[in-house]
Formats: structure tokens, sequence, C-alpha cells
């Protein structure tokens, strides 16, 4: 079977991050809200937990909801999240007229629908204390994103880093603040900033800034009628944001989302563009033809996306790994020689599909380099049967697991390299 040495691999997206000729962009998702540096760290509930919190809190405020809840929760089996749950209402909603479903009618159902996005928006603002203030600067400190915002700073670059997310949370702007670093986020002005999107079509503007670009909204982004422009103002329950749901889709083709997409489009159709995707699951149709579409332009940009596969089952009481050479992503991979899909145990990179396995042994005083992007598995024994009592003729199989696709151990990866001398001597290597 097709393998592919981690060590190769990682040399090269090294040598693309301190290459002075490329453009370096980011797709964050919403596992990097997830990952926590310390027990200080703040991060957003994942689906499943955002699901089961918010059902809690609707129960615990009162019956009006319950039973039909449990209805669509019958309905939809094990399908039952945030963004199966906020469709069905929705659609239902359409449909119903002056009848009732779920024992709901129209307008029980538009209330439902903006309790549950309500609570959506207060579980992703965790920058917020106890008594609605801005947490604290050593709260701050613990955040992985302000470890992120370190390594952009240290980074020299010709080209600015873009980061494309899907998160409405303030954690990636809490952690540039923090370390000084200006960014652009498509917003001019201070009183009432306003969304620019002629800014956002050109690439030049602002060049030296990092960029922020958030393709689903933000907390704090409002529809101004009087003025007929998004503004960006305190959070509140009139945020325009898309919230996950089928209509995602719909809202994703409106302003100010429409030129977000357009600017992700753009940088990919850049010559010597790389886009890095982690806590991103390749679940959005919209984000993903747009990337596609834009890489078959004929430029030389790619596309690394690093993908958290590694999920525990408590049937089997052992991993999962999703990226399997029959998942859906790894056709995706096949059919893209510009994306290179990177999994905890397997890849597919050149549309080939194969384990992660080193070729040689590092030596002694590499290890510590290979850990920073490479678990490997222990020794097996020589009868390649993991119950047998090791009595010292082990082999070394090169087998083990790629865990750059956790975000805190990309940013701890990325800031492993921030040595001056090091960076600027591979830097003239790779602008030869």
């Amino acid at each position: 079977m097709l393998t592919h040495d981690p060590s190769e691999f990682i040399r090269g997206i090294q040598q693309l991050l301190i290459s002075d000729k490329k453009k370096i962009g980011f797709l964050f998702g919403a596992g990097t809200s997830l990952v926590r540096k310390n027990e200080q760290s703040l991060t957003v509930p994942g689906i499943g937990k955002m699901t089961s919190e918010i059902i809690g809190e609707i129960a615990l405020e009162g019956e009006k909801f319950v039973g039909p809840l449990d209805e669509i929760r019958a309905e939809l089996g094990e399908n039952f999240n945030i963004e199966t749950i906020l469709s069905n209402l929705e659609q239902k909603s359409k449909l119903i007229g002056n009848g009732t479903l779920n024992n709901l009618n129209k307008d029980s159902f538009m209330e439902l629908i903006e309790i549950i996005k309500s609570k959506v928006r207060d579980k992703v603002s965790v920058h917020l204390d106890e008594d609605k203030n801005v947490v604290s600067r050593e709260v701050v400190k613990s955040l992985v994103q302000s470890d992120f915002a370190e390594w952009i700073g240290q980074a020299e670059r010709k080209y600015p880093i873009e980061i494309f997310t899907t998160n409405y949370d303030f954690l990636f702007e809490l952690g540039l603040e923090l370390k000084e670093i200006p960014y652009y986020d498509g917003f001019c002005g201070s009183f009432r900033p306003f969304f620019n999107p002629e800014s956002i079509e050109d690439l030049s503007f602002l060049s030296s800034q990092t960029k922020v670009w958030k393709l689903h909204g933000s907390l704090g982004w409002h529809y101004d009628i009087e003025t007929e422009k998004i503004l960006r103002v305190q959070p509140d329950q009139g945020d325009i944001l898309i919230y996950p749901s089928n209509l995602k889709y719909k809202d994703s083709k409106k302003q100010p989302y429409e030129s977000l997409m357009d600017r992700l489009s753009h940088f990919l159709r850049q010559d010597d563009s790389i886009l890095i995707t982690c806590g991103y699951s390749w679940g959005d149709e919209h984000i993903n033809s747009r990337m596609i579409s834009a890489l078959k332009t004929g430029t030389t940009s790619h596309i690394i996306a690093l993908i958290y596969d590694k999920h525990w089952s408590e049937e089997l009481k052992a991993f999962n790994y999703d990226l399997t050479q029959n998942s859906v992503i790894a056709d995706l991979g096949r059919n893209n020689p510009k994306i290179s899909f990177y999994g905890y145990r397997s890849a597919v990179i050149g549309c080939k599909y194969g384990d992660w396995r080193l070729k040689s042994e590092p030596e002694k005083e590499d290890t510590i380099n290979v850990n920073l992007y490479f678990d490997e598995d222990a020794a097996m024994s020589s009868s390649g049967d993991l119950n047998v009592e090791k009595i010292g003729d082990e082999h070394w199989t090169g087998n083990g697991e790629f865990i750059l696709p956790n975000f805190s151990n990309l940013v701890h990866f990325l800031n492993s390299m921030i040595n001056e001398t090091e960076i600027q001597s591979l830097g003239k290597n790779a602008s030869k």
C-alpha cells in the first residue's frame, strides 16, 4: 500500500512558510475555537455540546417547546444538532401557512428560531465575563490564538498573512490585539465603522497589515436601515450572522458575505498562494465550491487541508479515523491535484491516498523535531502481536499520527520555527 513520509512533506511546508515569494493564508473553522492552552483558555462549545446545552436551557425555561423539540429529535434521529434543527424549523415555518406542525404555528416557529439563534450568540460570546465585561488580559494570554498572533508578529514576510474564518467569536481579534498586530477586517472608521466592499476587492489595500475575513459574519455586525450599510457596533440581538442551517448557502450570496467569499477566491487565484485549513471540516459546500473553482484557473496556488479526523468511539473503546480510502474527503483529494488532505493516520497528496509512515527511524537528536508534527507509534514485537511481552526484540514500524490537524499543535509547530538565524538562512535558500 502507498505511504506518505511526513518528514518529507513537513520540510516542504516549512519552505513554503519561510519563502518570501509565497502568499500565505489560513482558513480556520469551528475546531480552532475548541482548543485550549490551559484551564484559563476560552473555548466555544462544539456543535454537539452546544446542541445539548441549548436544548437543556430551553427545557428549563418552560415546557412550550419541549414536546415539539422531542418530535423533531425523533424525526432527525442521529442527525439532531443545531444545524439540522434550525434547518428543520426554517423549512416548516415557510410551509406551515395558517396551520400547525409539531404543535407549533408559524409565530411559534419564528419564536423558537429566534430563541435558538440568541442562545448561539450567547455561546460564542466567550470574550465576556460574568459581568458582561471583556475578559482580562491574563485570560487573553492563555489563548492559543494569542500564540498564533505571536507567530504572525515574529515572521517577517513580504505579503501579509490572510486569515479566513467561519467563526463568529472574537478569539483571533483578541490575540492579535494582545500582541499589538495591526489587522484589517473590511470595516473603516471609528465611531460607526462601516463595511467597505471596495477595499476587500483591492488586494493591495493596506498591503502590510494582517487580514481577518469572517466568512459567516461576526458578533456586532448590523445592517443599518438609514444608511443602508453594514456597521460594526456593540453585539446584540440584531447581529447579522450566517447561522448554521441550510439557509447559509443562500445567505452567503448576500452582502457582506459575497465580498468576503470573493476575497477567498481572489486569494487563491493569485500565483504562489498557499491556503492552510485547520479546524475546518470541509462541510460547507458554498465555501468548498468557491475554493475548488478558484484552483482551476491555472495558477500555482495550493491548499493544504489539515483534517481533524480522530474521534473516540465509546462502542469500540478506541479511536476512529475518518479520512479513509473511501471517504468523501479522500475522493475530493483524488480529484483535485491542487489540494492535499492531511489527516491523523493518512493523507491524500498528489491525488494519491496513503498512510503516514516514516521511511527511516529518526536519529536521537532529530526526535525532538519529529515530535513537533508526528507522534510515532510504540515499537512492536517481532511477531507483530501487541499482546506479546516485550523482551527486547521489538522492531520500529515508522507508523504514527500526524498531529498538526490539532490547532494547538499547529501553532506550537509554527512558533518552533521562530529562530531568526535559521529562518534567514532557510529563507535565502528558499528564494534561490
